[in-house]
C-alpha cells in the first residue's frame, strides 16, 4: 500500500518549509483503488508506533511509517465506522466527522493518546474572517493568542498568530518539550494567520511561536496577543485564563455610564507602580498588584485624588523605560504578578471609589529580537522605510497605521484593556510624535504624505478610529492625549473634525507657569503674561493640567528645586503653585512624590523619599494637596465649567507690579461663585481691595499660607463682607489681607 503524498512534502514538512501542513497532516479523503476512503496522516518525531482510534467504535487501525522521521499515515477503507465503501470519493467523510484519536507508544515505551490537531476546525468564523479582512475585528483578541478551547470533551488552547509573509510557523511550548516539529501550525493564507489547536496545552504553559521567516532563519518570538509573560528578562508568552475572576465593581461601572467627564471633578494621581512604594524581600522591591491596590486605595482616599494614572503596566523588557517601550500589548508586566491580580487590582480601586487610568503607548515599539519587530522577517507591524519606521530620539520603531491590520491590532489593545481590565482611561503617550510626518527629523529625513504636507494623514485616521470605538463601546470611559503641540481640535468630537480625544494636556499651561514660578519673585511683575496667557486659549481644548513624571526627571530635579528662594519660600512657591493649578480651569493631574514636595528628581530605582513625611513641611504639602483635592470635589463652580469660558471670569490680571492674580470661578444651577486672588511675591498686601459680582458674606475656604501647611497664617477667617463700593468692574468689594506668595479662596454664602 502506497502513500499519495510525496516525498519533496514530506521532507519540506520535516524541515519546516511546507507552506500548509494542514495539506499534508490531518484527516484528507482520497480515491483508494476506486473507492472513497480517508488518510489520516501525522508527523509524530517521538513515537516508536502510531494507531488511529476511531472513538465511537473503537476500531483501532495501525499508522505505517512512511518517513523514518515520524511520519505517519493510516489509510482508512473500509470505513472505520463499518458503513460501505462509496465509489464517490468526495462524498467519503464517514472518518472526519466520526471523533478518531491517535494512539502512539513514545521512545521510553509510554503509551500516549491525543486528538490530533490537524483534524479540529479553525476558532475562526466566516464573520471573524470578513471583519479581519476589512481591519474591523476589534475583539481579535478573542481569536488570536492563545485561546482556551474544548472540542468534543478535549481541552487545549488554540494558538493563532498573524505572521503573512513566514515560510512556516511552529508552536513551542512546555507542552511539546520546546520542540516545534510536533506542532507546525497551518495557514489561513488570505489572512495570514497561522493556527493550531494544541489538545493538552493549558493555563500556565509557556510558549512562543518560532517562526520561518523569509530570509529563511528561524525565530522565536513572543505572542503579540498573549496575556501574560515571564518575568524579564525571560521572554515566553503565558498560557492565560482571563474569564475566571470574580469582578465586584458593577455599580462602579453602571455610574461609570452615566457620568459625564466634562463636569465632574477629576483629581489623578501618576503612579509608576514599581517604585511608588517597595517592599523589603521582594525581587527589586516590587510590590504586588494586590498589595498595591490596597496601600494605593487607602492613600488616595485620604488624599481625595479620584483617579490613578498608572504609568504603562503593559508587559515591557527594559524597567527603565517605565514600561513605554512595550512588547506584551496584552500582558500586564510580570513583575507585580499575573493578570487575576491586576484584575482584583483595578476591582478594589473601583470598590473604594477610585477610578484607573492606564498610559497606552501606540506610537512605537522596541527593537527586542522577541517582540513585533520585523515579525516574519518583514515590516509587519513598522514601515519599511526608516524615514517613516523607525524614532529618531528614542531608537525604536514606529507602527504602519495605514496597514488595515496593525490598525486593528491597536484599537483591539485599545479596547482590550478596557473590556478585560475595566480600566476606566487611556492616556494616549507622544500623540504629537505620531501626527507628524516631520517629527524631530531634519530635511530630507522625512517623507511627505500624498498631498505633500508633513500631517500623518494615516495616523489620524487611526486615532479617530480608536476614539470612535472607545466612547461607543465603553460609555464614561476618558481618553486623553499628550499633545504639546498647536493641533486643532485634539479634544473635540470626531464629526466636527476633532481627534475625539476626551482631554487633552495642557503642555503650554505646565511649560509657561513652571517657566513663571522659576523666577525670583521680584522678576515675576516682568512675565504676568506667562500666567495670564493660558486664559487666551484655555477653552479652545477640554484641557488636563499635568504636573507629571516628565517634569521631575532628565536633570529638572523635583519641583521644589525647582522653586526660587531660601528654604521658606521655596515650600510657600511650591503651596503657591499647586493652589493656582488646582483652581486654573482643567482636569488636574500630579505624580507621585510632588504631593509632600520629594527633594530628589524622580528614579525608577528608588522612587518617592516617604521619610520626608517625618517633618512639618513636607507634611503640610501633602495635607494642601488633600485639601485642594477635596476643595475641587465638594465645590462646582471648581469642576463643572472647567472647559467653558462662562465658567471663568478674571476680575483683575493687569497687576503685573504687585504680582497679583483674581479671577472668579462659577459653576452650574445657581452654584456659588468662588472667587480666588493669588500673591506671587513674598510681600503682605493688607487691605488689598477685590471686586465682587455680589454682596454679602464672602467666607475664606481655603488659604495656603494656613499654618496647617507651614505658612505663616495670614489670611481672613473666617471671610469678609462686601463695601456696597464697586472695584475692578464690579459692583461691590471686599477687602482682604493677601499672604506673602499664597492664595486665598473665597466662596459667596448665601
Amino acid at each position: 500500500m502506497h502513500t499519495q503524498v510525496s516525498l519533496s512534502s514530506i521532507t519540506k514538512l520535516i524541515d519546516g518549509t511546507h507552506e500548509n501542513p494542514s495539506n499534508l497532516l490531518g484527516p484528507h479523503t482520497i480515491d483508494y483503488r476506486g473507492n472513497a476512503a480517508v488518510a489520516v496522516r501525522s508527523y509524530l518525531p517521538d513515537a516508536k508506533a502510531a494507531w488511529v482510534i476511531d472513538r465511537a467504535s473503537g476500531q483501532k487501525r495501525a499508522m505505517r511509517r512512511i518517513h523514518p522521521a515520524g511520519f505517519f499515515e493510516a489509510i482508512c477503507d473500509p470505513m472505520v465506522d463499518g458503513s460501505r465503501p462509496k465509489r464517490d470519493a468526495s462524498s467519503s467523510t464517514a472518518l472526519e466527522k466520526s471523533k478518531y484519536h491517535i494512539q502512539m507508544t513514545n521512545e521510553s515505551g509510554k503509551l500516549v493518546e491525543m486528538q490530533d490537531p490537524y483534524a479540529i476546525p479553525s476558532i475562526l468564523t466566516d464573520f471573524d474572517r470578513y471583519l479581519i479582512g476589512e481591519g474591523k475585528h476589534h475583539q481579535i483578541y478573542d481569536r488570536l493568542g492563545a485561546q482556551l478551547r474544548t472540542v468534543d470533551g478535549q481541552s487545549g488552547v488554540n494558538f493563532s498568530v498573524w505572521a503573512p509573509n513566514a515560510r512556516s510557523v511552529q508552536i513551542v511550548g512546555d507542552f511539546n518539550g520546546w520542540d516545534g516539529r510536533k506542532h507546525v501550525a497551518r495557514v489561513q493564507a488570505h489572512l495570514g494567520i497561522w493556527e493550531l489547536f494544541v489538545p493538552g496545552a493549558k493555563v500556565g504553559d509557556r510558549y512562543k511561536f518560532r517562526i520561518h521567516n523569509e530570509q529563511g532563519e528561524w525565530v522565536d518570538k513572543s505572542d503579540p496577543v498573549g496575556f501574560a509573560a515571564e518575568l524579564p528578562p525571560l521572554t515566553a508568552s503565558i498560557v492565560t485564563d482571563l474569564t475566571t475572576f470574580q469582578w465586584s465593581d458593577s455599580d462602579w461601572i453602571d455610574g461609570r455610564a452615566e457620568w459625564n467627564p466634562m463636569h465632574e471633578p477629576m483629581n489623578v494621581y501618576e503612579v509608576h507602580l514599581g517604585s511608588w512604594q517597595k517592599g523589603p524581600g521582594r525581587t527589586h522591591g516590587w510590590l504586588d498588584y494586590r498589595d498595591l491596590a490596597r496601600r494605593l486605595a487607602e492613600y488616595c482616599h485620604r488624599m481625595n485624588f479620584t483617579h490613578v494614572e498608572l504609568m504603562p503596566v503593559n508587559e515591557h523588557p527594559f524597567s527603565g523605560s517605565w514600561g513605554y517601550q512595550a512588547v506584551g500589548y496584552f500582558a500586564p508586566t510580570s513583575r507585580h504578578g499575573n493578570p487575576e491580580d491586576f484584575m482584583y487590582f483595578v476591582d478594589y480601586m473601583h470598590q473604594h471609589g477610585i477610578g484607573v487610568i492606564i498610559d497606552w503607548v501606540p506610537a512605537h515599539f522596541p527593537k527586542d529580537s522577541h517582540g513585533l519587530r520585523r515579525f516574519d522577517g518583514s515590516a509587519l507591524y513598522e514601515h519599511e522605510d526608516p524615514r517613516k519606521g523607525e524614532h529618531p530620539d528614542w531608537g525604536t520603531m514606529i507602527f504602519n497605521y495605514g496597514r488595515n491590520e496593525v490598525r486593528n491590532f491597536l484599537v483591539a489593545n485599545a479596547l482590550f484593556w478596557l473590556d478585560k481590565y475595566h480600566i476606566d482611561g487611556l492616556r494616549v503617550d507622544a500623540v504629537a510624535s505620531m501626527l507628524y510626518l516631520d517629527y524631530s527629523r531634519e530635511d530630507g529625513e522625512w517623507v511627505p504624505n500624498q498631498y505633500g504636507g508633513r500631517e500623518n494623514l494615516e495616523a489620524l485616521d487611526f486615532l479617530r478610529e480608536f476614539n470612535i470605538a472607545v466612547h461607543e463601546k465603553f460609555p464614561g470611559v476618558v481618553t486623553a492625549a499628550e499633545e504639546s503641540t498647536a493641533w486643532p481640535g485634539v479634544s473635540r468630537p470626531t464629526y466636527d473634525g476633532g481627534l475625539g480625544f476626551t482631554y487633552k494636556w495642557n503642555m503650554g499651561w505646565m511649560n509657561d507657569t513652571l517657566t513663571y514660578m522659576r523666577n525670583e519673585p521680584i522678576h515675576r511683575k516682568y512675565h504676568q503674561n506667562e500666567l495670564t496667557f493660558s486664559l487666551i486659549y484655555a477653552f479652545t481644548e477640554n484641557f488636563m493640567l499635568p504636573l507629571s513624571h516628565d517634569e521631575v526627571v532628565h536633570g529638572k530635579g523635583s519641583l521644589i528645586s525647582q522653586m526660587p528662594g531660601d528654604m521658606w519660600q521655596k515650600f510657600a512657591n511650591l503651596r503657591l503653585l499647586y493652589s493656582y493649578m488646582w483652581t486654573h480651569p482643567g482636569k488636574k493631574l500630579l505624580f507621585m512624590g510632588g504631593e509632600f514636595a520629594q527633594w530628589n528628581e524622580w528614579n525608577d530605582d528608588d522612587g518617592p523619599d516617604w521619610i520626608l513625611l517625618d517633618f512639618a513641611t513636607h507634611r503640610g504639602v501633602q495635607q494642601l494637596v488633600a485639601d485642594l483635592n477635596k476643595l475641587v470635589v465638594e465645590n462646582p463652580a471648581l469642576h463643572q465649567l472647567d472647559f467653558s469660558g462662562e465658567g471663568f471670569e478674571w476680575v483683575d490680571c493687569m497687576n503685573a507690579d504687585a504680582s497679583i492674580l483674581s479671577y472668579l470661578r462659577k459653576g452650574l444651577d445657581g452654584a456659588p461663585p468662588i472667587l480666588v486672588c493669588s500673591n506671587f511675591t513674598p510681600v503682605v498686601r493688607q487691605g488689598y481691595r477685590v471686586g465682587v459680582p455680589e454682596s454679602g458674606y464672602w467666607k475664606e475656604i481655603f488659604n495656603s499660607d494656613g499654618e496647617a501647611y507651614g505658612g505663616s497664617n495670614v489670611g481672613n477667617y473666617p471671610g469678609r463682607k462686601t463695601f456696597g463700593e464697586g472695584q475692578h468692574g464690579r459692583p461691590d468689594s471686599i477687602s482682604i489681607d493677601l499672604p506673602p506668595l499664597a492664595t486665598v479662596i473665597f466662596r459667596l454664602e448665601q
